[in-house]
């Protein structure tokens, strides 16, 4: 069996994470100063090589945990990054995945041993071979989703007023959004359990929070909505 693959060529198999935040209103994502050469102290997705015991998944998994330090959060592959000249030196397909959370969740010093930084989505500095494009496929793949589910979900608290959600798919979309429209839009989905607290820096009257119905599972949180 083994004289069938002698002859073809073999390739180093990768993940790159893009891993999105959400903090003052804005979209951000985790990046960090490449350690090594070619192109060492270049500002880079997180990555890392796919172990022999290890599916891509798994190592996407693990290189969030690595950096963050948190585990079993949002993850969601985006596409294989195949050119035969995407690395300089030696021939890489990386799979990409994109990850959602909760920046106050990180383990700081984990993140800070990395020399990792949360970026604006909206002044990104330059990233190194394709990671630009991974970013934008990613930010394609979560905008694509967030038209028919409560997508992004995962980067508020459990509570949110709908004010803190209409802020976060601005910020997903990168374009604002009429609050009539969006409030009927996304309430007619019938996937938000209103409680009986309130918010009241919002405003005077203050603004109820909102939580997702509790029970629901993924699926049933896809309704097709457009914005």
């Amino acid at each position: 069996m083994t004289e069938l693959y002698k002859g073809h060529p073999k390739h180093l198999l990768a993940v790159d994470c893009v891993i999105f935040g959400y903090k003052d209103e804005e979209l951000k994502l985790l990046l960090y100063p490449r350690s090594f050469e070619p192109v060492k102290g270049k500002w880079s997705l997180m990555g890392g090589f796919v172990q022999e015991n290890e599916s891509c998944e798994e190592a996407a998994a693990r290189v969030l945990y690595e950096t963050t330090g948190l585990e079993n959060i949002f993850l969601e592959q985006v596409s294989a990054f195949s050119h035969p000249e995407r690395e300089p030196q030696v021939r890489v397909v990386s799979v990409v995945y994109y990850s959602l959370i909760r920046i106050q969740d990180q383990d700081h010093e984990l993140v800070s041993a990395h020399g990792a930084k949360w970026w604006p989505l909206t002044r990104l500095p330059e990233l190194i071979f394709d990671h630009s494009n991974m970013v934008r496929k990613a930010l394609g793949r979560l905008q694509q989703k967030a038209g028919y589910s409560l997508a992004g979900i995962e980067l508020l608290p459990e509570r949110f007023t709908l004010l803190q959600l209409r802020k976060l798919y601005e910020a997903i979309y990168q374009r604002e959004f009429d609050a009539g429209n969006f409030r009927k839009k996304i309430l007619s989905l019938e996937l938000l359990h209103k409680t009986s607290e309130k918010n009241y820096t919002e405003s005077r009257k203050g603004a109820f929070y909102y939580t997702v119905e509790p029970g629901l599972t993924e699926v049933e949180t896809e309704r097709i909505v457009k914005f």
